[in-house]
């Protein structure tokens, strides 16, 4: 995680934090998501030699998503909680064929480029697929709530 701080700092980019072992990145930067996103991808390939997708959020966003989780009620447990980030929206042919309630009882919301999930018998156990045609990454609750703290620091 240091050569990643090391990596966002070389490109300019302030307030840099990482969350834990996990690929979460907090920074400050100007300019459009979508550019940055594209840097950051370009950047990570040329440093590390593999190519990673790079799905941002901002801290509007996270506040928005933190405070939303459909499932939070029933689960004291936050490894059974997660998000699939999406890096897009959803392709809707892909919706249209997968059916969720296929998987119970694991229960699922899709909620614009965010999905929603609670896993009663936990992720390993599970036999859900998120194929939305977009890449995704997926983040237990305590790490979406750490990744929302840090945005609590960064200024502005």
């Amino acid at each position: 995680m240091r050569r990643l701080r090391a990596l966002a700092e070389g490109l300019g980019y302030r307030d840099v934090a990482t969350y834990v072992q996990s690929g979460n990145l907090v920074f400050s930067a100007n300019g459009a998501p979508d550019a940055i996103a594209v840097q950051l991808e370009a950047a990570l390939e040329a440093d590390f030699g593999f190519g990673v997708p790079v799905i941002l959020r901002s801290r509007e966003e996270m506040e928005r998503i933190a405070a939303r989780h459909p499932f939070h009620d029933r689960q004291d447990d936050p490894a059974r909680l997660h998000v699939f980030f999406l890096a897009g929206d959803p392709d809707p042919a892909n919706l249209e064929r997968w059916h969720p309630e296929r998987f119970t009882p694991d229960e699922v919301l899709v909620d614009g480029r965010e999905v929603y999930v609670h896993f009663p018998n936990g992720m390993g156990r599970s036999k859900l697929t998120v194929e939305l045609g977009t890449p995704a990454t997926a983040r237990n609750w305590r790490s979406v709530l750490a990744v929302r703290d840090l945005l609590h620091g960064l200024p502005g």
